[in-house]
């Protein structure tokens, strides 16, 4: 069952649980799912995973769980940078951020990997359990309900309409879920004075290190190294990009060479704001993750800020969770409507602690400036604090980041036996 072929328009397939969403929420999810043995659909809409700017930051935790899997030693192969801490520069001042050699895992470092290389690795390994099935250029566009059941949904694909009944469905659609619409579920949105310009910058000479985010002059510049270029992002006042594109790309490009003037050359190949991509930055989350036969996991559940990077890796978290607690439920074919509850029950704490966390970093930084391209405000009071406290909050921080509220670790068995499958097209 794991070839990727859709249905002819006007088909029905049956599988024991369909996943909407083929990011690393699902893509985790449907891997584990086949593992324990259960029939499982993962529903892409697009062609390929290749999207850029996605969540590329991958966590000790997420390690940890690749480890558990055996899999870890392939996935760091595709793995561009290790940093066991991170650094800020605050007006020219460099400031040691969170560091990660304490954690109890394998792996004492975050890295960063294109986020399609790493769901490809998933898709690979998951294609090769007989029960496990990715449907690439299939959206689907809404529920089917039985008998006040959620019991499949309709899909568009390639050859037209059809249809996947299951007996659980999983919103794992990310922050514009549109199963999460369908669903008529309620979405609590707190209020982000942010959004984010994200933007590659090539680079020159040997201008390596550790510094995560660089403040100057009340403006934020994010700069991710990423070996030959920097993944690079600007922090603005939400609903300013407008403004910033009448002011033109060579005041942009000036503001960047302002903050770190060693990327003067590389920022000549912004050329085009077509090579800068906004990031309308939410926090939001549902207050009920479970209906009858449908589960919100990931950022269907709790859409996340870029603060920490912890996006990508609570929804794989999510993801783990929900197997350790549906599989056996599922593969044995009892499901009830307080399983489902359990996996909110579980994952809504750490979601919401971290959220909070976010919103009040959000706060303290961006909450008080009103220039366009200036959102940074830092008191002198936050910046005593910082300096008083910096052993412990960078050991704390270090935690949070690194391994979150609630790690997960694998619990579910290995029922499936593996096939020799095709490599990843």
């Amino acid at each position: 069952m794991n070839e990727s072929l859709s249905p002819e328009s006007g088909g029905q397939i049956t599988t024991r649980c369909c996943v909407v969403g083929g990011g690393p929420a699902g893509l985790f999810l449907g891997y584990l799912l086949a593992r324990a043995g259960v029939e499982v659909i993962v529903l892409e809409k697009h062609k390929d995973f290749l999207r850029d700017f996605r969540g590329d930051t991958i966590h000790p935790s997420t390690l940890e769980l690749m480890y558990e899997l055996g899999f870890l030693e392939e996935f760091l192969q595709i793995a561009d940078k290790h940093f066991d801490s991170l650094d800020f520069n605050i007006e020219g001042k460099q400031i040691p951020g969170p560091y990660f050699t304490h954690l109890p895992t394998i792996c004492k470092y975050i890295t960063f990997a294109p986020q399609w290389d790493f769901l490809n690795l998933l898709a690979k390994h998951a294609r090769t359990f007989p029960h496990f099935q990715v449907q690439m250029e299939s959206k689907a566009t809404q529920l089917i309900h039985k008998d006040n059941r959620v019991v499949g949904v309709k899909v568009e694909g390639p050859q037209g309409e059809y249809e996947v009944h299951a007996d659980l469905v999983v919103g794992a659609d990310g922050r514009g879920s549109q199963m999460r619409v369908d669903a008529g579920v309620e979405v609590i949105e707190q209020g982000i004075p942010i959004d984010v310009l994200w933007f590659r910058i090539g680079k020159s000479g040997d201008l390596n290190d550790h510094t995560l985010a660089r403040i100057k002059q009340g403006r934020m510049l994010i700069t991710v190294d990423r070996g030959d270029y920097f993944q690079t992002g600007m922090i603005i006042q939400k609903g300013h990009f407008d403004e910033m594109k009448q002011e033109g790309l060579e005041v942009f490009r000036n503001r960047v060479i302002d903050i770190l003037p060693n990327l003067a050359e590389g920022i000549a190949e912004i050329d085009d704001w077509k090579k800068i991509r906004l990031l309308s930055v939410q926090v939001n989350h549902i207050t009920n993750w479970a209906q009858p036969g449908l589960l919100f996991i990931g950022d269907a559940a709790h859409a996340m800020s870029p603060v920490g990077g912890v996006g990508v890796n609570l929804a794989v978290q999510d993801a783990v969770a929900t197997a350790n607690l549906l599989a056996d439920k599922l593969y044995e074919g009892n499901l009830t409507l307080d399983d489902l509850k359990q996996v909110q029950l579980r994952r809504e704490t750490p979601a919401r602690r971290t959220q909070r966390m976010q919103v009040f970093a959000h706060q303290r930084l961006f909450g008080s400036s009103t220039a366009p391209g200036k959102p940074v405000s830092i008191s002198w009071t936050l910046r005593k604090i910082a300096g008083l406290f910096a052993p412990i909050l960078r050991r704390t921080a270090g935690k949070i980041v690194g391994l979150g509220f609630l790690p997960e670790h694998i619990q579910t068995p290995e029922r499936a036996l593996k096939e020799i499958s095709s490599p990843v097209k």
